[in-house]
């Protein structure tokens, strides 16, 4: 999986205010009123694609992709929301975006025995460990965000150790997701920082 945010030498402080005070009208309002009905729709085919893989060990290839888009679309929304990113997020699941880009290779083959392990077993190996740190992760990163926005305010420069921290902190749940929608097999790593191979 490859997840980058733009670290932008200089940001909007115009944008950071509309947002801030505006933002709910224009961004996350229309965006979050049709990724209503989209989410509503992914959940369904996450339940074709798990039946998909119980009978023939693969996801299939269109239903994976509609899921890609999908995180690439909630990925450009997070990143307005947590001010890391300037300009107005695209829509729908085919939208591009200058800032941010997401990447996961489809996988040929779905361990159908790991997929039941995860389905039955997933809440006990998977969410406990990592939401428990993910809880006191986020307590943490939000501070930064409210720092950050201060910098941005008065400098017109997001520090560049805390866009790390925030670009992390949606790394790591997206990992739990694609493992748990069983878009990959690999274990997600305990760090929102990138991988060895995923920094190419």
């Amino acid at each position: 999986m490859k997840l980058k945010v733009k670290h932008q030498e200089q940001y909007s402080r115009l944008e950071l205010l509309l947002r801030t005070f505006f933002g709910w009208l224009y961004i996350f309002l229309p965006h979050g009123f049709i990724l209503i009905f989209v989410t509503l729709w992914s959940q369904i085919l996450k339940i074709i694609a798990f039946w998909a893989i119980l009978f023939t060990g693969k996801y299939p290839k269109n239903l994976f992709d509609f899921q890609v888009g999908l995180i690439r679309w909630t990925l450009r929304l997070k990143a307005r929301v947590y001010n890391i990113s300037d300009g107005y997020p695209a829509f729908g699941i085919k939208g591009t975006d200058e800032h941010t880009s997401f990447d996961v290779e489809y996988p040929e083959k779905v361990s159908i025995a790991l997929m039941l392990v995860r389905f039955f077993f997933g809440w006990l190996y998977v969410y406990i460990p990592h939401l428990f740190i993910l809880i006191f992760r986020s307590l943490f990163v939000n501070i930064l965000i409210i720092i950050a926005w201060i910098a941005v305010l008065f400098t017109g420069n997001y520090p560049k150790i805390f866009h790390d921290w925030v670009v992390g902190q949606l790394r790591w749940p997206t990992r739990i997701s694609l493992y748990m929608s069983y878009m990959t097999d690999i274990y997600p790593a305990f760090t929102g920082d990138e991988l060895p191979e995923e920094q190419n």
